[in-house]
């Protein structure tokens, strides 16, 4: 805070005491922002007094100082959620993976903010589990005021002139390996940054040195922000941490045969001999508490001494049952379906949802 004073000085003298300077910040305060930085505050005493018991000419005295300035923000996840993403999914996938941060100015002043994000690498997730993974292609985009992502409008990287207790939603995206399984957690870190403000448009403006030394004329720059994830006290930044967890469709997929009929026995303890006609299930199951599958096509080309049975066709999306890691019965009961060309069986099933089984059912008589 800067001052110009002006000191009265009466025959009868008095003494004004003025106590110490307060110590220098330990930790991050909490500053009211109401006043502007810059803003001049000014004020004026008036002394009435008597001469004899004769009123004499008031004297006055002003004071004027400038409000200085306070550095202060917040960034937080958007919710307490994590958000639930598929391996492979990317910035092109729909929707893509996102997660969302909400940074606030609590400064006394226009500012602009550096936005940077980082994997966490390892340690315990916001939302539960341990971050196992990286998250690739990691980008910013700054909400163009819709709340929703967009990467048509979203199109800026740091925050332009956000004004005092504004704040302004940021979405983070990035793209999730295709390796990566079921529960798999990848935890990343959002930091702004304070910048200097005062022109919209263009790029960032400069950074922002906080004044230590006494006080000057002009204004001048404390940092009152707190420690973030991973900033600290006092730096003119803030960090938050939010997460994707992964959930994948864990697939197994079996295949049996069963013996029909055949031209000796009939259908009364069947062997596979030439003439045979043979079953084959084909079971695709998901197990439980994963994501649905979903587009899963299916190709199984016949190899020699055996030929498709035409006459069957195949049954799509049937059930299954019993356990399809051990033992189970392939039930005909699908939609027939498929199709058969280039001595090659294929077909499509739509979707096997988590706990399900689906099957495709095709017969081939043997040469």
């Amino acid at each position: 805070m800067n001052s110009r004073k002006q000191f009265l000085v009466a025959a009868s003298a008095f003494a004004l005491s003025i106590g110490a300077a307060n110590p220098a910040f330990a930790q991050a305060t909490t500053v009211p922002n109401t006043t502007l930085a810059g803003t001049d505050i000014d004020n004026t005493v008036t002394v009435n007094y008597q001469v004899g018991g004769v009123d004499q000419t008031e004297e006055t005295a002003s004071d004027t100082f400038q409000v200085d300035r306070v550095i202060n923000l917040t960034v937080a996840a958007s919710d307490s959620a994590t958000t639930t993403v598929s391996p492979g999914q990317d910035g092109t996938s729909t929707p893509p993976p996102v997660t969302t941060f909400v940074v606030t100015n609590t400064s006394n002043e226009v500012l602009d903010f550096e936005l940077a994000v980082a994997n966490q690498g390892g340690g315990a997730a916001p939302n539960g589990g341990t971050d196992n993974f990286d998250v690739g292609s990691l980008q910013i985009f700054v909400d163009n005021g819709d709340g929703v992502f967009n990467p048509a409008d979203d199109t800026a990287t740091f925050i332009d002139e956000l004004g005092v207790d504004a704040n302004v939603t940021v979405f983070v995206i990035g793209a999730i390996p295709a390796a990566q399984v079921n529960g798999d957690v990848a935890a990343v870190t959002l930091t702004a940054t304070a910048r200097e403000g005062g022109s919209a448009g263009g790029a960032v403006g400069a950074a922002i040195t906080e004044d230590t030394g006494a006080d000057t004329d002009g204004v001048e720059t404390v940092f009152a922000d707190g420690a973030g994830d991973t900033d600290a006290t006092r730096d003119g930044a803030f960090s938050a941490t939010d997460d994707y967890t992964v959930q994948a469709a864990d697939i197994t997929v079996r295949k049996i045969s069963t013996v029909i009929s055949d031209p000796v026995n009939g259908t009364t303890n069947p062997k596979a001999i030439p003439g045979a006609v043979v079953e084959y299930c084909i079971a695709i199951g998901n197990a439980s508490g994963v994501a649905d599958a979903s587009s899963i096509t299916i190709s199984d080309p016949l190899l020699a001494n055996i030929t498709y049975d035409a006459t069957f066709g195949n049954l799509l999306n049937g059930t299954i049952t019993g356990d399809i890691a051990t033992s189970f019965t392939c039930n005909a009961d699908g939609a027939a379906g498929g199709s058969f060309a280039s001595n090659t069986v294929t077909g499509t099933i739509p979707t096997v949802a988590a706990g399900d089984a689906r099957t495709l059912v095709f017969r081939v008589t043997v040469d």
